[in-house]
């Protein structure tokens, strides 16, 4: 099995730490690894780094090599520009050579968190059995565990085999209301979209050339003409792989995943896997919290104390403080966008 991970994302609602230029995926928010990085350690011994691909952009490209070095540096992918999910994953297919695009192929995003490896290994082995024995395009479905109306839920339909609790999908619902995210998750047939797939790599660029020919097309002409993979990837169509091919798939299947995974889609999600003190705060770096609950304090410089208060964030870095109730944390992407509107690029 191959591995592909999707590392080009930016990651603003992790400001002031990250930047355009050390976005999300290369923080270390646990541990001593970075996203990343904790992303490669869990694939092995199921894929070594030799059988991994990176997609990132050309501006990210040296530090996913200077992250990863046991990944060949051939098999770092650098997008021309961003055309979003289809495009790269589509271009990255069609970069391995046909022997290897013909095995399996998982796709990962490069910024979530797992707490069980060995049991993401586990589920992603026997979808990828799955598609050797019956050639399914597969996506692997979260166990929720609440009503979160910022995920995309899988819903399930019947079932199609037993012994692996293989379901069919029968659609895909982005962002519910939390109303409809309660239902979902009290009638246990449905699953978080973690964006995670497996396939056999010729089958999901069929599919990609069936359902979307524009890019189908501009990815042939690419490999003919390598040359001008600048001028005509540009001209690819910029949609997501769940919009292009995913959602338009009758046969697409889903096993269940329960590793304790999270996207860490805000500081306040990180807030909720870090160990917190007594009063409910989570920390790192030098700071102190006096008669203060459930805030989650950062400090990557300098010190940072609080005093009476409770439910923050407040993360300083070198050059910025940003502080903002924990419920607001997913807004800090608008802080970003008013300093680059501001022509402020030094602080993004």
């Amino acid at each position: 099995m191959q591995a592909l991970i999707l590392a080009g994302g930016s990651g603003t609602r992790f400001w002031p730490l990250s930047r355009r230029s050390l976005p999300k995926q290369f923080l270390v928010l646990e541990g001593d690894r970075s996203l990343l990085q904790a992303t490669l350690d869990r694939q092995r011994p199921l894929v070594e780094p030799a059988d991994v691909w990176v997609s990132t952009t050309a501006a990210l490209a040296s530090e996913v090599r200077r992250q990863l070095p046991e990944v060949p540096a051939a098999q770092v992918l650098a997008e021309p520009v961003g055309r979003n999910t289809a495009a790269a994953i589509g271009w990255a297919l069609r970069s391995m050579p046909e022997a290897v695009r013909s095995g399996v192929v998982a796709v990962l995003p490069a910024d979530h968190r797992v707490a069980d490896g060995a049991a993401f290994r586990a589920t992603l082995e026997r979808a990828a059995r799955v598609v050797e024995r019956d050639d399914r395009v597969m996506t692997l479905g979260v166990t929720p565990d609440r009503a979160e109306t910022g995920y995309g839920y899988l819903e399930l339909a019947e079932e199609l085999d037993a012994e692996t609790g293989l379901r069919r999908v029968e659609r895909f619902t982005e962002k519910p209301d939390l109303a409809t995210a309660r239902r979902f998750v009290d009638s246990a047939e449905t699953l978080w979209n973690a964006g995670i797939f497996v396939f056999r790599g010729t089958t999901l660029l069929a599919h990609l050339a069936r359902l979307e020919p524009a890019i189908g097309d501009g990815l042939e002409e690419i490999a003919a003409a390598p040359e001008r993979t600048a001028e005509l990837y540009a001209r690819l169509p910029a949609i997501s792989i769940d919009f292009a091919v995913m959602e338009r798939l009758d046969g697409l299947a889903t096993l269940p995943l329960d590793c304790g995974w999270s996207d860490l889609g805000s500081w306040a999600a990180l807030a909720e896997v870090l160990p917190r003190d007594a009063a409910g705060n989570a920390a790192r770096g030098d700071v102190q919290a006096i008669d203060s609950a459930d805030n989650l304090l950062w400090a990557d410089a300098g010190h940072v104390s609080v005093l009476g208060v409770s439910g923050l964030v407040v993360v300083r870095t070198g050059d910025a403080v940003v502080v903002v109730p924990r419920e607001r944390a997913q807004d800090v992407k608008r802080l970003v966008e008013e300093l680059a509107a501001g022509g402020r690029e030094e602080l993004v």
